[in-house]
């Protein structure tokens, strides 16, 4: 059996793929996705870090440990809404907007509590930011039209 690069494609590697979509939803699909792949393998590094802590603080561990499972778990889901989105879902593009809404939100109170790094938490949000912007520009704006409308005249 051989496979055609031309023929359908299906399984992992249409997972990836970002073919026949504006310029626009390619650079944000890449920056949510890696993001969250980041924050997924942050989120699990620092937990298993944050194991060694028990010995000390166990309380304080605990609540490390769930943080960085939280942490984790978002970035598992930001993956998931960056391939929904990708695939033209609007409530990824929504979801994912409110994402970088509440990574904004995270910054300015990290930043007021004095807390982490004030400069790592607002580079999150610019990038974030610009990720979603680039989910409402007119190019944009008119692929989810066509995809959408796609998707309810085949129902």
């Amino acid at each position: 059996m051989s496979h055609s690069p031309s023929g359908p494609r299906n399984g992992f590697a249409e997972l990836f793929s970002v073919t026949a979509r504006p310029t626009e939803i390619k650079v944000s699909f890449w920056i949510w996705f890696i993001g969250g792949v980041l924050a997924l393998m942050g989120g699990l590094l620092g937990m298993l870090a944050s194991l060694v802590l028990f010995a000390a603080a166990p309380a304080a561990a605990a609540a490390v440990v769930a943080l960085m499972l939280l942490g984790a778990a978002v970035g598992a889901a930001q993956m998931v809404l960056a391939v929904k989105m990708k695939a033209g879902r609007q409530w990824a593009r929504v979801a994912l907007t409110v994402l970088a809404g509440i990574t904004l939100v995270l910054a300015a109170v990290n930043t007021a509590a004095g807390m982490g790094q004030g400069a790592g938490n607002w580079t999150a949000f610019l990038i974030s930011l610009a990720a979603a912007v680039l989910l409402w520009l007119p190019n944009s704006q008119a692929w989810f039209a066509a995809v959408s409308g796609r998707n309810t005249s085949s129902e």
